[in-house]
């Protein structure tokens, strides 16, 4: 077993795409959190009027 510290480097290009897929994935989780959060609110009256 030997030890190669350039084998490392090289590797870091496959390790940040694999991080930045985790983080597109969980921008993508949290959008469309909002998104439903958004979508499925009740609607708030201006005129002051109690809904019920």
């Amino acid at each position: 077993m030997q030890f190669e510290p350039m084998s490392f480097i090289e590797n870091l290009k496959y390790m940040g795409i694999g991080w930045l897929g985790v983080f597109m994935i969980i921008a993508i989780i949290i959008a469309a959190t909002y998104a439903i959060g958004y979508f499925t609110a009740e609607k708030k009256s201006t005129d002051g009027d109690e809904q019920d």
